[in-house]
């Protein structure tokens, strides 16, 4: 399995959205707050297309690089689901290291809060990673889509609708009882 940054992230928001995700299951095209990040990420830095590089490793794309400063530079809409887009940078600078590019670090960005964190791989964080993707493959070959979750983020995950389709509201469960 090609492992990328969306699986890493999605690991860590929902192992239900990625096991739907990783068995072709894709709901982001019709979700704004996806449409809305891209739009972020074209926008909010014009001049990096000119100024760092797009590398594609694999199925793995990683849009701004700075090979000069061996930096990997991830933008994002919220820090919301920080945790998951740390992880998902992490992941891209162990790839990177795995193909011999040595003292490779991340900026996360998120510009419309204007704030920037630096982020760097420890040999813990490596470990770990390793681990995930063990995981992820075991998730994502299940034969069963594991259950919901009902957290605070799922309201505004593209999957909602998805998930959500069966669930009936606390009010209606009332309703149907009269």
């Amino acid at each position: 399995m090609n492992i990328t940054g969306t699986h890493i992230n999605y690991f860590h928001l929902c192992r239900r959205k990625l096991w739907l995700f990783t068995n072709g299951i894709t709901m982001e095209h019709t979700c704004d707050a996806v449409y809305e990040g891209k739009l972020i990420h074209e926008t909010s830095y014009p001049q990096r297309a000119a100024k760092y590089q797009e590398i594609q490793i694999g199925n793995i794309k990683i849009d701004f690089y700075d090979p000069i400063n061996k930096v990997v530079h991830e933008i994002k809409k919220s820090d919301k689901i920080e945790q998951a887009h740390e992880w998902q940078l992490k992941y891209y600078i162990l790839v990177l290291e795995r193909y011999g590019l040595e003292g490779v670090t991340g900026v996360l960005e998120y510009p419309v809060l204007r704030k920037r964190n630096e982020i760097h791989l420890s040999d813990d964080d490596r470990t770990y990673l390793a681990a995930t993707e063990k995981e992820i493959e075991e998730i994502s070959t299940g034969e069963t889509c594991p259950p919901l979750l009902k957290t605070k983020v799922c309201k505004s995950c593209s999957y909602y609708d998805f998930c959500y389709s069966t669930e009936v509201e606390p009010d209606e469960k009332n309703l149907l009882s009269i």
